[in-house]
């Protein structure tokens, strides 16, 4: 609306100490993608802090200090597109590097979702090549396509999914 304004987003210490801490734990993520989104995002935060909320925040970011990943080896570049994929339902073709047969495979797939292991961030999918749930190691893609072509929302829950892995390996619907 014409005229209407927001009031600025205003931060309290422990909040912006909460927002630096996660800072520092996802630069030593191996994905490149989420790293610069995020590095994007929290700079624009920054600017907005007070002074003096600013100068602790600096102070913060150079005390803490995570121990995996020390050589901030990056080895995915997907991350944050294959988010995109996921949250707007768009089908997606990947090339990925098998490790068991050293070949690369091209697949049509449907992000279902992702998560982490520390070392590696996996895709969950439904694989349309194999008509079966798969899942993928971001550091493994080759290749990243999104489709514009939409499938429709799988009806489970990730815990749903994780609950059928582990007592039959079950289908993703």
């Amino acid at each position: 609306m014409e005229h209407y304004r927001l009031p600025p987003v205003m931060f309290t210490e422990s909040e912006a100490n909460a927002l630096i801490t996660a800072e520092q734990l996802i630069s030593k993520n191996k994905d490149f993608s989420f790293v610069k989104e995020y590095t994007e995002a929290i700079n624009k935060i920054k600017s907005v802090l007070r002074y003096n909320t600013k100068e602790k925040v600096n102070l913060l970011s150079n005390r803490v200090v995570f121990r995996f990943n020390t050589d901030n080896t990056l080895t995915s570049n997907f991350l944050s597109t294959l988010q995109l994929a996921l949250t707007n339902y768009n089908c997606s073709e990947i090339e990925y590097l098998s490790t068991e047969k050293n070949e690369i495979t091209r697949r049509i797939i449907e992000p279902f979702a992702l998560y982490n292991t520390q070392e590696n961030w996996v895709l969950i999918v439904f694989c349309q090549l194999r008509k079966d749930s798969r899942s993928f190691r971001l550091d493994r893609i080759r290749d990243l396509k999104v489709l514009n072509t939409q499938f429709k929302p799988h009806k489970i829950t990730l815990q749903e999914y994780f609950e059928m892995c582990r007592i039959n390996s079950g289908p993703l619907t």
